[in-house]
């Protein structure tokens, strides 16, 4: 199953737009330099009152599909 390794730092207030309704999708590159676009739905279980910090294993399908996004231990 491929996997990237995505460095995540989004401060409370830039993920503030989120909940405005301005924006559903984050842009994040892999420490390999692809770029994701990653629906915010799936970040919201690491989501704190200083935001979405650490670094996060996005696991996905041969065709693309997302499996699943975890912190990276």
């Amino acid at each position: 199953m491929p996997s990237l390794v995505l460095d995540i730092a989004l401060s409370a207030e830039r993920l503030q737009s989120v909940y405005r309704g301005h924006a559903n999708r984050i842009m994040a590159q892999s420490r390999d330099g692809r770029r994701v676009s990653l629906p915010v739905h799936h970040l919201r279980p690491f989501l704190t009152h200083a935001g979405i910090y650490g670094a996060f294993v996005l696991d996905f399908s041969a065709s693309g599909e997302l499996l699943s996004l975890r912190p990276l231990a």
